[in-house]
Protein backbone atom coordinates (compact mmCIF):
# COMPACT_ATOMS: atom_id res chain seq x y z
CA UNK A 1 0.00 0.00 0.00
CA UNK A 2 1.30 3.56 -1.23
CA UNK A 3 2.35 5.68 2.16
CA UNK A 4 0.03 9.12 1.94
CA UNK A 5 1.79 11.96 0.31
CA UNK A 6 2.76 14.11 3.50
CA UNK A 7 6.34 16.14 4.17
CA UNK A 8 7.34 18.08 6.78
CA UNK A 9 10.64 20.82 6.51
CA UNK A 10 12.63 17.77 7.80
CA UNK A 11 11.51 15.12 5.39
CA UNK A 12 14.37 13.96 3.21
CA UNK A 13 13.64 13.18 -0.75
CA UNK A 14 13.74 9.43 -1.38
CA UNK A 15 12.45 8.16 -4.76
CA UNK A 16 9.09 7.32 -4.26
CA UNK A 17 8.20 10.49 -2.41
CA UNK A 18 9.86 12.74 -5.11
CA UNK A 19 7.08 10.64 -7.80
CA UNK A 20 4.46 10.85 -5.53
CA UNK A 21 5.66 14.97 -5.10
CA UNK A 22 5.42 14.68 -8.77
CA UNK A 23 2.24 13.08 -9.58
CA UNK A 24 0.27 16.15 -6.86
CA UNK A 25 1.91 18.52 -8.66
CA UNK A 26 0.83 17.45 -11.86
CA UNK A 27 -2.91 16.88 -10.77
CA UNK A 28 -2.89 19.95 -9.92
CA UNK A 29 -1.01 21.96 -12.54
CA UNK A 30 -3.15 19.93 -15.59
CA UNK A 31 -6.58 20.31 -13.61
CA UNK A 32 -6.55 23.84 -11.68
CA UNK A 33 -3.88 25.50 -13.78
CA UNK A 34 -4.85 24.05 -17.18
CA UNK A 35 -1.18 23.67 -18.26
CA UNK A 36 -0.02 22.02 -21.10
CA UNK A 37 3.19 20.63 -20.78
CA UNK A 38 6.25 18.31 -22.66
CA UNK A 39 6.52 15.27 -20.94
CA UNK A 40 8.89 14.89 -18.17
CA UNK A 41 12.15 13.62 -17.47
CA UNK A 42 13.40 14.07 -13.88
CA UNK A 43 17.15 13.77 -12.37
CA UNK A 44 18.89 14.03 -9.50
CA UNK A 45 22.69 15.65 -9.53
CA UNK A 46 24.90 16.13 -7.53
CA UNK A 47 27.06 19.57 -6.60
CA UNK A 48 29.64 18.96 -9.02
CA UNK A 49 27.26 17.90 -11.46
CA UNK A 50 25.46 21.59 -11.29
CA UNK A 51 28.44 23.03 -11.56
CA UNK A 52 29.07 21.05 -15.02
CA UNK A 53 25.42 22.24 -16.25
CA UNK A 54 26.70 25.42 -15.36
CA UNK A 55 29.61 25.42 -17.44
CA UNK A 56 28.24 24.01 -20.61
CA UNK A 57 25.36 26.49 -20.08
CA UNK A 58 22.32 24.28 -19.30
CA UNK A 59 22.60 21.59 -21.78
CA UNK A 60 23.57 17.72 -20.72
CA UNK A 61 25.55 17.50 -24.11
CA UNK A 62 28.22 19.88 -25.31
CA UNK A 63 31.19 20.35 -27.50
CA UNK A 64 35.15 20.91 -25.68
CA UNK A 65 35.97 24.38 -24.67
CA UNK A 66 38.30 26.39 -22.79
CA UNK A 67 35.74 28.43 -21.69
CA UNK A 68 33.56 26.19 -20.30
CA UNK A 69 36.39 24.81 -18.00
CA UNK A 70 37.00 28.16 -16.45
CA UNK A 71 33.48 28.78 -15.85
CA UNK A 72 33.55 25.70 -14.28
CA UNK A 73 35.95 26.65 -11.96
CA UNK A 74 35.41 29.78 -11.23
CA UNK A 75 31.64 28.93 -9.97
CA UNK A 76 33.35 25.75 -7.97
CA UNK A 77 35.96 28.10 -6.31
CA UNK A 78 33.41 30.48 -5.50
CA UNK A 79 30.89 28.07 -4.19
CA UNK A 80 33.60 25.95 -2.04
CA UNK A 81 34.28 29.30 -0.03
CA UNK A 82 30.58 29.78 0.26
CA UNK A 83 30.45 33.29 -1.81
CA UNK A 84 28.21 32.20 -3.96
CA UNK A 85 25.01 29.34 -4.01
CA UNK A 86 23.95 27.22 -6.80
CA UNK A 87 20.51 27.01 -8.59
CA UNK A 88 17.69 24.79 -7.12
CA UNK A 89 17.06 23.71 -10.56
CA UNK A 90 17.96 24.03 -14.38
CA UNK A 91 15.42 22.97 -16.81
CA UNK A 92 16.25 22.47 -20.88
CA UNK A 93 14.01 23.03 -23.38
CA UNK A 94 13.54 20.19 -25.04
CA UNK A 95 10.97 17.17 -25.26
CA UNK A 96 10.87 15.42 -23.09
CA UNK A 97 11.51 18.61 -20.62
CA UNK A 98 14.57 17.82 -18.41
CA UNK A 99 14.77 19.76 -14.89
CA UNK A 100 17.54 18.82 -12.95
CA UNK A 101 17.28 18.65 -9.33
CA UNK A 102 20.13 19.32 -6.39
CA UNK A 103 20.59 16.13 -4.35
CA UNK A 104 21.33 17.86 -1.35
CA UNK A 105 17.88 19.51 -1.10
CA UNK A 106 15.37 18.32 1.03
CA UNK A 107 11.97 17.13 0.42
CA UNK A 108 10.34 20.93 0.81
CA UNK A 109 12.62 22.44 -2.15
CA UNK A 110 11.90 19.40 -4.39
CA UNK A 111 8.75 19.68 -4.58
CA UNK A 112 8.84 23.30 -5.27
CA UNK A 113 11.75 22.61 -7.86
CA UNK A 114 9.41 20.35 -9.33
CA UNK A 115 6.57 22.72 -9.71
CA UNK A 116 8.54 25.66 -11.00
CA UNK A 117 10.46 23.82 -13.54
CA UNK A 118 8.74 20.88 -14.27
CA UNK A 119 5.21 22.73 -15.04
CA UNK A 120 6.07 26.53 -14.66
CA UNK A 121 9.03 26.71 -17.35
CA UNK A 122 7.80 23.62 -19.40
CA UNK A 123 4.42 25.15 -20.19
CA UNK A 124 6.33 28.27 -21.33
CA UNK A 125 8.79 26.24 -23.27
CA UNK A 126 6.03 24.56 -24.75
CA UNK A 127 3.27 27.02 -25.41
CA UNK A 128 4.97 30.62 -26.02
CA UNK A 129 5.14 31.56 -29.37
CA UNK A 130 8.81 32.51 -29.36
CA UNK A 131 9.78 29.45 -28.45
CA UNK A 132 7.50 27.97 -31.03
CA UNK A 133 8.71 30.27 -33.55
CA UNK A 134 12.61 29.80 -32.64
CA UNK A 135 13.22 26.53 -31.27
CA UNK A 136 12.34 22.69 -31.84
CA UNK A 137 12.54 21.00 -28.50
CA UNK A 138 12.73 17.57 -29.88
CA UNK A 139 15.71 18.20 -31.76
CA UNK A 140 17.95 19.96 -29.78
CA UNK A 141 19.46 16.98 -27.75
CA UNK A 142 20.41 14.83 -31.17
CA UNK A 143 22.00 18.26 -32.43
CA UNK A 144 24.09 18.82 -29.35
CA UNK A 145 25.29 14.99 -30.16
CA UNK A 146 25.85 15.81 -33.80
CA UNK A 147 27.87 19.04 -33.11
CA UNK A 148 29.82 17.28 -29.70
CA UNK A 149 31.13 14.63 -32.87
CA UNK A 150 31.70 16.65 -35.56
CA UNK A 151 33.59 19.10 -33.24
CA UNK A 152 35.72 15.79 -32.20
CA UNK A 153 36.25 14.90 -35.23
CA UNK A 154 37.47 18.51 -36.58
CA UNK A 155 40.14 18.51 -33.11
CA UNK A 156 41.14 14.98 -34.33
CA UNK A 157 41.87 16.13 -38.07
CA UNK A 158 42.37 19.72 -37.38
CA UNK A 159 44.48 19.70 -34.39
CA UNK A 160 42.65 20.99 -30.99
CA UNK A 161 44.36 24.68 -31.49
CA UNK A 162 43.21 25.39 -34.94
CA UNK A 163 39.71 24.37 -33.62
CA UNK A 164 39.39 25.75 -30.64
CA UNK A 165 40.73 29.65 -32.52
CA UNK A 166 37.74 28.67 -34.71
CA UNK A 167 35.54 28.55 -32.20
CA UNK A 168 37.19 31.52 -30.18
CA UNK A 169 36.17 33.14 -33.56
CA UNK A 170 32.35 32.07 -33.49
CA UNK A 171 31.78 32.83 -29.92
CA UNK A 172 33.07 36.11 -30.09
CA UNK A 173 30.17 36.87 -32.57
CA UNK A 174 27.67 34.77 -31.10
CA UNK A 175 25.74 37.39 -29.23
CA UNK A 176 25.84 38.76 -33.49
CA UNK A 177 24.47 35.33 -34.48
CA UNK A 178 20.66 35.26 -34.24
CA UNK A 179 17.98 35.76 -36.68
CA UNK A 180 15.59 38.11 -35.62
CA UNK A 181 13.13 37.39 -38.19
CA UNK A 182 12.71 33.88 -40.07
CA UNK A 183 14.58 32.62 -42.79
CA UNK A 184 13.37 30.61 -45.27
CA UNK A 185 15.60 27.24 -45.39
CA UNK A 186 15.22 24.27 -47.99
CA UNK A 187 14.42 20.98 -46.39
CA UNK A 188 17.86 20.07 -44.54
CA UNK A 189 19.16 16.29 -44.39
CA UNK A 190 19.23 14.97 -40.89
CA UNK A 191 22.33 15.46 -38.90
CA UNK A 192 23.83 11.94 -39.15
CA UNK A 193 23.40 12.14 -42.76
CA UNK A 194 24.81 15.99 -43.06
CA UNK A 195 27.94 14.39 -40.78
CA UNK A 196 28.81 11.65 -43.25
CA UNK A 197 28.42 14.62 -46.29
CA UNK A 198 30.62 16.83 -44.15
CA UNK A 199 33.49 13.97 -43.67
CA UNK A 200 32.94 13.11 -47.32
CA UNK A 201 33.31 16.87 -48.71
CA UNK A 202 36.73 17.19 -46.36
CA UNK A 203 38.00 14.33 -47.70
CA UNK A 204 37.29 15.33 -51.02
CA UNK A 205 38.83 18.53 -50.32
CA UNK A 206 41.44 17.34 -48.49
CA UNK A 207 42.39 15.02 -51.98
CA UNK A 208 41.66 18.40 -54.48
CA UNK A 209 44.58 20.03 -52.12
CA UNK A 210 47.05 17.30 -52.91
CA UNK A 211 45.93 17.43 -56.50
CA UNK A 212 46.88 21.14 -56.19
CA UNK A 213 50.33 20.98 -54.66
CA UNK A 214 51.01 18.91 -58.26
CA UNK A 215 49.02 20.59 -60.43
CA UNK A 216 48.37 24.63 -59.34
CA UNK A 217 46.26 25.64 -61.90
CA UNK A 218 43.29 23.14 -61.19
CA UNK A 219 40.58 24.99 -59.12
CA UNK A 220 39.07 23.94 -56.18
CA UNK A 221 35.37 22.95 -56.05
CA UNK A 222 32.26 24.84 -55.02
CA UNK A 223 31.49 24.63 -51.47
CA UNK A 224 27.73 23.37 -50.97
CA UNK A 225 26.67 26.62 -49.09
CA UNK A 226 22.56 25.91 -49.43
CA UNK A 227 20.25 28.71 -49.00
CA UNK A 228 22.86 31.33 -49.37
CA UNK A 229 21.60 34.93 -50.45
CA UNK A 230 22.79 38.46 -50.97
CA UNK A 231 22.16 40.18 -48.04
CA UNK A 232 22.92 43.50 -47.74
CA UNK A 233 22.28 45.31 -44.10
CA UNK A 234 22.55 41.87 -42.99
CA UNK A 235 22.76 42.11 -39.17
CA UNK A 236 23.57 38.27 -38.21
CA UNK A 237 27.18 38.36 -38.87
CA UNK A 238 27.65 34.57 -37.95
CA UNK A 239 25.28 33.79 -40.48
CA UNK A 240 26.66 36.31 -43.16
CA UNK A 241 29.99 34.77 -42.69
CA UNK A 242 29.23 31.76 -42.95
CA UNK A 243 27.35 31.71 -45.85
CA UNK A 244 29.83 34.26 -47.55
CA UNK A 245 33.29 34.05 -46.72
CA UNK A 246 35.47 33.58 -49.57
CA UNK A 247 38.00 31.42 -48.77
CA UNK A 248 36.84 29.45 -45.51
CA UNK A 249 37.31 25.84 -45.20
CA UNK A 250 33.87 23.71 -44.99
CA UNK A 251 34.44 21.99 -41.87
CA UNK A 252 35.01 25.79 -40.43
CA UNK A 253 31.91 26.71 -41.94
CA UNK A 254 30.33 23.82 -40.46
CA UNK A 255 31.56 25.22 -36.69
CA UNK A 256 30.23 28.55 -37.46
CA UNK A 257 26.67 26.69 -38.37
CA UNK A 258 26.74 24.87 -35.11
CA UNK A 259 27.38 28.22 -33.09
CA UNK A 260 24.91 29.98 -34.65
CA UNK A 261 22.25 27.09 -33.95
CA UNK A 262 22.83 26.97 -30.53
CA UNK A 263 22.79 30.68 -30.11
CA UNK A 264 19.51 30.99 -32.03
CA UNK A 265 18.21 28.64 -29.76
CA UNK A 266 18.35 30.50 -26.20
CA UNK A 267 16.98 33.20 -28.32
CA UNK A 268 13.85 33.08 -27.02
CA UNK A 269 14.73 32.49 -23.61
CA UNK A 270 16.62 35.97 -23.63
CA UNK A 271 13.49 37.68 -24.96
CA UNK A 272 11.05 36.12 -22.02
CA UNK A 273 13.31 36.42 -19.11
CA UNK A 274 10.94 38.04 -16.82
CA UNK A 275 7.70 36.14 -18.23
CA UNK A 276 9.47 32.77 -17.82
CA UNK A 277 10.87 33.04 -14.23
CA UNK A 278 7.58 35.07 -13.47
CA UNK A 279 5.42 31.74 -14.63
CA UNK A 280 7.65 29.54 -12.84
CA UNK A 281 7.07 31.11 -9.84
CA UNK A 282 3.45 31.76 -9.94
CA UNK A 283 3.21 28.32 -10.57
CA UNK A 284 5.23 27.19 -7.81
CA UNK A 285 3.24 29.72 -5.65
CA UNK A 286 0.04 28.06 -6.35
CA UNK A 287 0.88 24.20 -6.47
CA UNK A 288 2.84 24.68 -3.22
CA UNK A 289 -0.28 26.60 -1.83
CA UNK A 290 -2.72 24.14 -2.46
CA UNK A 291 -0.71 21.26 -1.83
CA UNK A 292 -0.62 23.13 2.13
CA UNK A 293 -4.40 23.52 1.83
CA UNK A 294 -5.01 19.74 0.61
CA UNK A 295 -2.70 18.75 3.74
CA UNK A 296 0.21 17.07 1.99
CA UNK A 297 2.86 19.84 3.58
CA UNK A 298 2.59 20.12 7.54
CA UNK A 299 2.52 24.22 8.54
CA UNK A 300 6.41 24.25 9.08
CA UNK A 301 6.91 22.83 5.86
CA UNK A 302 5.11 25.17 4.29
CA UNK A 303 6.76 28.11 6.13
CA UNK A 304 9.94 26.54 5.12
CA UNK A 305 8.44 26.89 1.47
CA UNK A 306 7.42 30.52 2.39
CA UNK A 307 11.14 31.33 3.42
CA UNK A 308 12.15 29.77 -0.47
CA UNK A 309 9.82 31.32 -2.09
CA UNK A 310 10.80 35.01 -0.59
CA UNK A 311 14.60 34.65 -1.34
CA UNK A 312 13.54 33.91 -5.12
CA UNK A 313 11.34 36.75 -5.54
CA UNK A 314 13.73 39.06 -2.93
CA UNK A 315 14.20 42.35 -4.44
CA UNK A 316 16.84 44.54 -3.32
CA UNK A 317 16.13 48.31 -3.56
CA UNK A 318 18.76 50.69 -5.47
CA UNK A 319 20.75 51.76 -2.24
CA UNK A 320 21.98 48.35 -1.80
CA UNK A 321 25.36 47.41 -3.01
CA UNK A 322 24.81 44.05 -4.36
CA UNK A 323 21.37 45.80 -6.38
CA UNK A 324 22.02 44.73 -10.20
CA UNK A 325 19.13 45.69 -11.29
CA UNK A 326 15.15 44.37 -11.08
CA UNK A 327 14.80 40.96 -10.52
CA UNK A 328 12.99 39.14 -13.16
CA UNK A 329 11.24 36.47 -10.67
CA UNK A 330 9.97 39.44 -8.45
CA UNK A 331 8.60 41.60 -11.60
CA UNK A 332 7.25 38.36 -13.40
CA UNK A 333 5.41 37.24 -10.13
CA UNK A 334 3.66 40.68 -9.05
CA UNK A 335 2.52 41.27 -12.64
CA UNK A 336 1.20 37.74 -13.06
CA UNK A 337 -0.39 37.73 -9.28
CA UNK A 338 -1.80 40.96 -9.72
CA UNK A 339 -3.52 39.71 -13.39
CA UNK A 340 -5.15 37.11 -11.20
CA UNK A 341 -6.29 39.33 -9.08
CA UNK A 342 -7.95 42.11 -11.13
CA UNK A 343 -9.54 38.89 -12.91
CA UNK A 344 -11.44 38.27 -9.94
CA UNK A 345 -11.13 41.41 -7.34
CA UNK A 346 -11.00 44.37 -9.58
CA UNK A 347 -10.91 47.76 -8.59
CA UNK A 348 -12.03 51.24 -10.19
CA UNK A 349 -8.45 51.37 -11.18
CA UNK A 350 -8.18 48.11 -13.11
CA UNK A 351 -11.53 48.87 -14.30
CA UNK A 352 -9.99 51.90 -16.20
CA UNK A 353 -6.35 50.29 -17.07
CA UNK A 354 -7.26 46.80 -17.72
CA UNK A 355 -11.12 46.49 -19.18
CA UNK A 356 -9.78 44.15 -20.91
CA UNK A 357 -9.31 41.72 -18.29
CA UNK A 358 -12.57 42.18 -16.18
CA UNK A 359 -14.98 39.24 -16.17
CA UNK A 360 -11.97 36.75 -17.47
CA UNK A 361 -11.17 33.77 -15.98
CA UNK A 362 -8.13 34.06 -14.69
CA UNK A 363 -6.44 30.78 -15.78
CA UNK A 364 -7.21 32.18 -19.67
CA UNK A 365 -5.84 35.45 -18.83
CA UNK A 366 -2.34 34.09 -16.99
CA UNK A 367 -1.71 31.84 -19.99
CA UNK A 368 -2.32 34.69 -22.22
CA UNK A 369 -0.11 36.90 -20.87
CA UNK A 370 2.53 34.69 -20.81
CA UNK A 371 2.45 32.73 -24.09
CA UNK A 372 1.32 35.50 -26.39
CA UNK A 373 3.98 38.16 -25.93
CA UNK A 374 8.01 38.43 -25.10
CA UNK A 375 9.32 40.44 -21.87
CA UNK A 376 8.22 44.00 -23.94
CA UNK A 377 4.92 43.30 -24.70
CA UNK A 378 4.35 41.54 -21.63
CA UNK A 379 5.29 44.88 -19.62
CA UNK A 380 3.88 47.24 -21.90
CA UNK A 381 0.09 45.07 -21.68
CA UNK A 382 -0.10 44.01 -17.99
CA UNK A 383 1.96 46.91 -15.87
CA UNK A 384 -0.33 47.82 -13.39
CA UNK A 385 -0.24 50.92 -10.97
CA UNK A 386 -0.58 49.12 -8.19
CA UNK A 387 2.74 46.78 -8.99
CA UNK A 388 4.46 49.96 -9.80
CA UNK A 389 3.41 51.19 -6.26
CA UNK A 390 4.57 48.09 -4.56
CA UNK A 391 7.32 47.61 -6.34
CA UNK A 392 8.54 51.81 -6.08
CA UNK A 393 9.25 51.70 -9.67
CA UNK A 394 10.37 55.11 -10.93
CA UNK A 395 12.36 56.93 -13.58
CA UNK A 396 15.62 58.60 -13.60
CA UNK A 397 16.52 61.12 -15.95
CA UNK A 398 20.65 61.60 -16.85
CA UNK A 399 21.99 64.90 -17.97
CA UNK A 400 25.39 66.05 -18.11
CA UNK A 401 26.71 68.60 -17.05
CA UNK A 402 30.27 69.96 -17.84
CA UNK A 403 30.68 71.85 -14.42
CA UNK A 404 29.17 69.26 -12.10
CA UNK A 405 29.26 65.92 -14.24
CA UNK A 406 26.18 63.61 -14.78
CA UNK A 407 23.07 65.00 -12.41
CA UNK A 408 20.30 62.41 -11.90
CA UNK A 409 16.46 63.37 -10.97
CA UNK A 410 13.93 61.16 -10.84
CA UNK A 411 11.72 62.31 -13.94
CA UNK A 412 8.71 60.33 -13.36
CA UNK A 413 5.69 60.35 -10.27
CA UNK A 414 2.85 57.92 -9.19
CA UNK A 415 0.45 59.81 -11.04
CA UNK A 416 -1.57 58.81 -13.97
CA UNK A 417 0.71 59.77 -16.36
CA UNK A 418 3.98 58.62 -14.58
CA UNK A 419 2.33 54.58 -14.24
CA UNK A 420 2.05 55.07 -18.10
CA UNK A 421 5.71 56.51 -18.75
CA UNK A 422 7.37 54.00 -16.39
CA UNK A 423 5.40 50.63 -17.72
CA UNK A 424 6.81 52.51 -21.48
CA UNK A 425 10.44 53.13 -20.50
CA UNK A 426 10.72 49.43 -18.04
CA UNK A 427 9.00 47.74 -21.31
CA UNK A 428 11.23 49.13 -24.12
CA UNK A 429 14.59 48.80 -21.63
CA UNK A 430 13.67 45.01 -22.34
CA UNK A 431 14.19 45.41 -26.28
CA UNK A 432 17.47 43.53 -27.30
CA UNK A 433 18.80 46.91 -28.29
CA UNK A 434 19.76 47.68 -24.92
CA UNK A 435 22.10 45.11 -24.39
CA UNK A 436 23.48 43.79 -27.96
CA UNK A 437 24.74 46.39 -30.13
CA UNK A 438 23.63 47.20 -33.73
CA UNK A 439 26.09 46.16 -36.45
CA UNK A 440 25.06 45.27 -39.67
CA UNK A 441 26.77 44.40 -43.11
CA UNK A 442 26.91 47.18 -45.57
CA UNK A 443 29.28 46.21 -47.86
CA UNK A 444 31.60 42.82 -49.05
CA UNK A 445 33.03 43.68 -52.81
CA UNK A 446 33.35 40.01 -53.42
CA UNK A 447 34.22 40.52 -57.26
CA UNK A 448 37.02 43.32 -56.09
CA UNK A 449 39.31 43.55 -53.35
CA UNK A 450 36.55 41.60 -50.86
CA UNK A 451 36.55 44.47 -48.43
CA UNK A 452 33.68 43.36 -45.50
CA UNK A 453 32.04 47.00 -44.29
CA UNK A 454 30.23 47.14 -41.04
CA UNK A 455 28.26 49.72 -39.80
CA UNK A 456 27.32 50.51 -36.17
CA UNK A 457 24.40 51.88 -35.48
CA UNK A 458 24.38 54.02 -32.29
CA UNK A 459 21.15 53.66 -29.83
CA UNK A 460 20.83 56.44 -27.80
CA UNK A 461 23.71 58.10 -28.32
CA UNK A 462 26.24 54.87 -26.85
CA UNK A 463 29.56 53.95 -28.53
CA UNK A 464 31.22 50.00 -28.76
CA UNK A 465 34.12 50.04 -26.14
CA UNK A 466 37.07 50.25 -28.81
CA UNK A 467 39.40 47.60 -26.96
CA UNK A 468 36.12 44.75 -27.81
CA UNK A 469 35.60 46.34 -31.09
CA UNK A 470 38.83 45.85 -32.14
CA UNK A 471 39.29 42.32 -31.06
CA UNK A 472 36.21 40.80 -32.24
CA UNK A 473 37.05 42.65 -35.69
CA UNK A 474 40.45 40.77 -35.89
CA UNK A 475 38.36 37.57 -35.15
CA UNK A 476 36.24 38.70 -37.80
CA UNK A 477 39.17 39.84 -40.11
CA UNK A 478 40.52 35.54 -39.39
CA UNK A 479 37.26 34.04 -40.47
CA UNK A 480 36.39 36.64 -43.47
CA UNK A 481 39.76 36.01 -44.61
CA UNK A 482 40.37 39.75 -46.08
CA UNK A 483 40.23 43.55 -44.60
CA UNK A 484 37.27 44.21 -42.34
CA UNK A 485 36.00 47.40 -41.95
CA UNK A 486 33.85 48.43 -38.95
CA UNK A 487 32.79 52.26 -39.59
CA UNK A 488 31.10 53.96 -36.41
Amino acid sequence: MTTPFYITSRTDWTPELIKQAYDECEIIAREELELDVYPNQIEIISSEQMLDAYASIGLPVHYNHWSFGKDFLKNAKAYESGRQGLAYEIVINSDPCISYLMEENDMVMQTMVIAHAAFGHNTVFKNNECFKQWTNAGSIIDYMIFARDYIRRCEQRHGTEEVEHVLDAAHSLASHGVDKFKRKHRPKLNEEARLKKLIEQDDQRQRDLDIIMKKTSMALPELDLDDADDADDEENLLYFVMKKSPNLEGWKREILRIVYKINQYFYPQGQTKNLNEGMASFVHYYIMTRLEEKGMLSPDAFLSFISHHAGVVFQPTYQKRYYSGINPYTLGFAILMDVKRICTEPTEEDREWFPYLIGRRWQDAIKEAVFEHRDDGFIAQYLSPKVIRDLRLFTVSLRYDEQTGVDATVSEIHDDIGYRNIRTQLAQSMERINHVPQIMVVGADLEGDRTLKLKHVSYKGRQLALEDAEMVTDYLDYLWGYPVELDG
